[in-house]
């Protein structure tokens, strides 16, 4: 069963109730009778769910008890339809009947369970989201935009304590990935030519798939439409079908992979309108979401917002393959804002205009994908969701990365160093791992050029939502803006001894083809001099036997005849010092925003007040991210003991541990709470002179330590140093009932 509220709210779990058998299936007479037990029927007592216990398996029988109903219903009116029926049957009758609407209640709230809707003893993710969403506008890790003059859809502001958080998390990546892996990091600027988006294909291809409401002209993204449809089917509609429901299931898995086609048909099918209203739908079609902007005031050199940060470091690959002393493998990684004109924002920080990304452009010979570090990561062992299980129908299982590399699921040693790398750095920042998924792309919605893509999926509240994409994208990079700028993106492995090598040589012969095509002749020759090994050696047997061959411009999108006087093809022996080549990348690429709101909601909890009347809400952050490490509070309003609070701050800046002092009348019990919502693990109450206490957030336990060793036990459990189990043990415990508060 799927778990909201981490370590803390855990939907029941229930076993189905066996069926009793009808001895004559074909006659519905025993449901008149059945002897039923109201009580037991008012009163169930829920039992521990068996794995047979499906979200299909109830569905059926949800189906089932409806069928049971109905026909005890017809028996019911029948008995009253006839002159004076015998009491006794017509009581017997509608207990049976009230008794069977009481079971179908009983498996519509399993179902509602199972299906992550259920209220009763846990809460439903709407509620909790919008706990959470509340805490953290009210505690300002964020809010939206302009919000004085109603705020932009898909932009927020950051505030103190968000800003820390965010801070933390991309300190961790400069020092699990840049540094750990010895990265160059390079800062690019956000305002990028056309030329170059141009090369890389998002002027052309970065596009989403939009519908708009036929009448008031409203737009909307139209795989969402179809996916809330879905889920909104399969979360509320409990008399929905085992085959429907699977079928909406299999909608879902595959909705990355539809056409416009597609979409627009299963929306039709659906009959899904415009969600305010009603209206008919348009059919889908592509939508840029770059935002352009022009270069200098003449308005004549068209440019981007970038959509990513890539672009700024394929462009540098020549640069940063000298810097690095002409030697592969290298990586280089950037931080910075992106930006992307969403149809219809929503979700909070989950999809937004203007956003974070962390990337990394792992530069490989394409010959060799081996990892030298990839023992490292071999044995880790987490979910892990192939094509294979998407498609069949199946869930994600654990899977060592490893055994996924050796058996071919993963398609090389870099990519799956890199997957494993990954699941550390979320692992370690406090997302839950058994809500951390690897989901590899279907075929169809990988890009044709890239060797493998895999994104690592995290479970919040609005369901699976993908947060890093971690590609091999082969050369197609480099190779473009090759093409494009006429400077070679390339790399050279020199031989120790000349090596001799059959090349292949494509010569067009421009005077024919200036005969015959004029001013194509360029394009023309371009894409004959492009020809692969294998398409070329076809295309000479074709002219030695035909005379003539069929051949397809890309840039013309069309076919001309190419006669046999037009080109040369031939294979030749050459001495060759060097192999020069173009090198793989392989991308991990991080949505910052993504990974701090599902921090956000794994690490949220609530717990009740020492009063009992009230619920209080904890933010359980690992000390690696905690907005502030520590607190410091005067039990009282003294002034020796405000002497001794600023004794200790002092010591902590000295120590580097941001901390927030708070002198304030306030009782102790309600400064705790406070410090709690904000996820602060350690907390210093100066209640002697000499000596303090160091409260930890999520047991509430107690210390005593010394003032002059304050800073140092602070710093041992915030850097990771020690444990709060560690520190433990080595302190005296002190207990305070305001500890509870």
């Amino acid at each position: 069963m799927k778990r909201y509220l981490n370590h803390l709210i855990i939907l029941p779990q229930f076993s189905l109730p066996k069926p009793t058998p009808n001895p004559n299936p074909k006659s519905p007479t025993p449901l008149r009778h059945r002897h039923v037990s109201i009580a037991a029927a008012t009163s169930p007592t829920p039992l521990p769910m068996t794995a047979a216990a499906s979200e299909s398996a109830l569905r059926q029988k949800l189906s089932a008890k409806q069928s049971e109903l109905d026909l005890q219903a017809d028996a019911v009116r029948d008995l009253k339809s006839r002159g004076a029926p015998p009491k006794d049957a017509v009581d017997a009758a509608v207990a049976a009947l009230n008794a069977l609407k009481l079971e179908k209640s009983e498996v519509e709230r399993q179902l509602r369970y199972v299906i992550g809707g259920g209220e009763e003893g846990g809460v439903s993710r709407e509620a909790f989201r919008q706990a959470v969403g509340n805490t953290l506008e009210r505690r300002l890790f964020y809010i939206p935009s302009f919000k004085i003059y109603r705020g932009v859809a898909g932009l927020y502001d950051y505030g103190p304590p968000g800003c820390a958080v965010k801070s933390n998390v991309l300190a961790f990546w400069r020092q699990h990935f840049v540094l750990e892996e010895n990265m160059l990091e390079v800062d690019c600027p956000c305002v990028t030519p056309e030329v170059v988006l141009k090369a890389s294909g998002h002027v052309d291809k970065f596009t989403d798939l939009m519908v708009k409401d036929e009448k008031t002209g409203t737009c909307y993204r139209a795989d969402h439409l179809l996916k809330d449809f879905c889920k909104e089917k399969l979360e509320k509609d409990l008399s929905l079908s085992a085959e429907k429901a699977a079928e909406l299931k299999r909608v879902l898995a595959l909705l990355d992979d539809f056409s416009a086609e597609e979409l627009g048909q299963k929306i039709k099918e659906y009959g899904i309108t415009a969600p305010d209203t009603k209206n008919v739908l348009s059919d889908p079609y592509p939508f840029n979401l770059m935002f352009q902007t022009s270069i200098g005031p003449s308005g004549l050199s068209p440019g981007y917002m970038r959509p990513e940060t890539a672009q700024g470091i394929f462009v540098n690959f020549k640069d940063l393959y000298y810097y690095n002393g002409n030697k592969l493998p290298f990586a280089a990684a950037q931080i910075g804002q992106a930006f992307r004109n969403e149809i219809s924002p929503r979700q909070g920080l989950l999809r937004v205009r203007e956003f974070t990304l962390a990337e990394i452009e792992h530069f490989v010979d394409p010959l060799d994908k081996s990892h030298p570090k990839f023992s490292e990561v071999a044995n880790l062992e987490f979910l892990m969701f192939p094509r294979e299980l998407q498609v069949s129908g199946q869930s994600a299982k654990k899977i060592p990365i490893g055994e996924a590399v050796k058996k071919g699921t993963v398609n090389n040693e870099t990519l799956g160093y890199f997957i494993g790398r990954v699941y550390l750095f979320l692992a370690s920042l406090g997302i839950d791992k058994e809500r951390l998924r690897f989901r590899q792309h279907l075929a169809n919605e990988m890009a044709h050029y890239a060797a493998d893509c895999w994104d690592a999926e995290i479970e919040c509240s609005y369901g699976w939502i993908e947060c890093v994409g971690i590609a091999d994208r082969s050369a197609y990079d480099l190779r473009a803006h090759t093409d494009k700028s006429g400077v070679a993106l390339v790399a050279h492995e020199k031989f120790a001894e000349p090596k001799e090598v059959e090349e292949l040589v494509i010569t067009p012969i421009r005077k024919e083809l200036g005969l015959a095509f004029k001013g194509n002749q360029k394009m023309i020759a371009e894409a004959l001099q492009a020809m692969g090994e294998k398409e070329a050696l076809e295309t000479k047997a074709n002219l030695e036997s035909k005379g003539e061959v069929e051949f397809y411009v890309c840039t013309l999108e069309k076919n001309v005849v190419i006669k046999k006087n037009m080109v040369s093809i031939s294979k030749e022996i050459k001495k060759e010092h060097q192999r020069v080549f173009t090198p793989s990348v392989i991308e991990p690429s991080f949505g910052i925003g993504r990974i701090i709101y599902c921090l956000y909601e794994h690490c949220f909890y609530t717990r009740p007040s020492k009063a009992g009347d009230e619920q209080l809400n904890v933010f359980r952050f690992p000390p690696l991210v905690a907005p502030i490490k520590c607190t410091v509070f005067p039990l009282v309003q003294n002034q020796q003991y405000e002497k001794t609070a600023k004794k200790i701050a002092k010591s902590l800046t000295a120590a580097g541990i941001s901390y927030k002092i708070d002198i304030t009348g306030t009782s102790i019990g309600k400064r705790y709470a406070r410090t709690d919502e904000l996820g602060v693990p350690l907390a210093i109450t100066v209640d002697q002179e000499t000596s303090v206490t160091i409260r930890e957030r999520d047991s509430k336990k107690q210390i005593r330590v010394s003032v002059d060793e304050v800073a140092s036990v602070v710093k041992e459990v915030t850097d990771g140093q020690s444990t709060w189990e560690d520190i433990l043990w080595r302190f005296p415990s002190h207990s305070s009932g305001s500890a509870d508060e």
